[in-house]
């Protein structure tokens, strides 16, 4: 018994103290010559101390166990009084004398400790679960609000681009009716008109495929995608917008560039919003003279970079080291969170965003994504 790690305990019926092994008295404090002969209480916090009697006793009576056969923590009390955890197993001794009972201990006080540290780093790290979930749908929504900003500065563009295939299916049908109300109808010119129609209508449905998609789009999984047939994707949106505002966008766009992992929606809002800010900053430029070159190539040879350049004055040297904080803008109707998310998209694709200047004059906004070895 001595040689058990356990603290092992023996008793009688009368919860008088037979047998205390030397594992006992390294837990308890006290040597077996100070156990043996008293009752077993005196190693229980309460309220077991006070209790224990009674379970004895009724169980001698009854048989119904309290803690016999079922292992269970208690509050144990040392020599000094100090009080510790542990668990404590009870078994009766068989035989056909008097009822003896031996009682298995041992301090849990480490493995209390452990799991209370467990449970804390589990609250932990469902609080910082729930924060990183929050702050995600922060940022979804941000993004969102962005987006239909961006969209309701492209608004005018938009309508102009639809207008043109619409006004030209009423004048293409306007015909139709024409040629079929002749004397003698003009089939062959009808079927022509009929095709123009059919063209015409896929072109603003195209128009208004791609303005859903950049309008609909919500967070979603990251995928392999060549950006250049992202950028593709955009052009004739971009296209109305600059038009509008009589400026001359062109696309310098590298094919079979290597792929990167992006979600589409946000970094198309990402291209979009730096196409704006580009055109926005020529706004003080003559009619005529407003350039926004917007360029993908491959970075060194691990980054595809995509790049919106323009003509205008540049970024004034005092907020260059602040133009991706919140709320630093230079537009007198800005809210300053434009680049601000920008950053932020272009972060959570694993990349960066930076700006230099253009040449020989003009603002250029960067982005770097880094490229994947599967594309699959």
């Amino acid at each position: 018994m001595d040689a058990a790690v356990e603290a092992i305990i023996l008793i009688d019926g009368r919860g008088t103290v037979s047998a205390f092994n030397r594992s006992a008295e390294r837990l308890f404090g006290y040597t077996a010559s100070e156990v043996l002969g008293r009752n077993v209480a005196v190693l229980m916090g309460e309220p077991y101390r006070s209790a224990h009697d009674d379970y004895l006793a009724r169980y001698a009576e009854t048989r119904i166990p309290h803690i016999i056969g079922v292992g269970r923590e208690i509050e144990a009390r040392r020599k000094d009084g100090s009080v510790f955890p542990a668990f404590l197993s009870v078994g009766e001794v068989a035989g056909d004398g008097p009822h003896r009972y031996v009682g298995l201990i041992r301090d849990v006080t480490i493995e209390r400790q452990a799991r209370a540290t467990l449970e804390a780093e589990r609250d932990r790290a469902e609080a910082r679960q729930a924060e990183a979930q929050a702050a995600r749908q922060l940022q979804e929504r941000l993004t969102h609000v962005a987006r239909m900003a961006t969209m309701g500065e492209m608004a005018a563009g938009i309508a102009h681009e639809l207008n043109q295939p619409l006004s030209a299916i009423a004048t293409y049908a306007r015909a139709c009716d024409r040629f079929l109300s002749a004397t003698e109808p003009d089939l062959e010119e009808t079927r022509s008109s009929v095709r123009e129609i059919a063209n015409e209508a896929m072109r603003a449905g195209d128009i208004i495929r791609r303005l859903r998609q950049v309008m609909g789009g919500r967070a979603s999984e990251q995928v392999a995608t060549d950006v250049s047939a992202l950028v593709d994707d955009l052009v004739v949106l971009a296209e109305a917008d600059a038009r509008v505002h009589k400026t001359r966008i062109q696309f310098e766009l590298t094919r079979g560039l290597p792929r990167v992992r992006t979600d589409h929606a946000q970094l198309q809002q990402l291209i979009l919003s730096l196409v704006r800010n580009a055109i926005e900053a020529l706004a003080d430029q003559p009619n005529g003279d407003r350039r926004v070159t917007v360029r993908t190539a491959p970075h060194l040879r691990s980054h595809v970079e995509l790049s919106v350049s323009d003509n205008g004055p540049g970024v004034e040297p005092s907020i260059i080291d602040h133009l991706f904080a919140p709320f630093v803008t230079t537009k007198a109707q800005g809210t300053g969170l434009g680049l601000c998310i920008s950053q932020t998209i272009a972060r959570t694709h694993g990349g960066t965003i930076g700006y230099r200047p253009a040449e020989p004059a003009g603002a250029c906004f960067y982005v770097r994504l880094p490229i994947i070895e599967d594309p699959t």
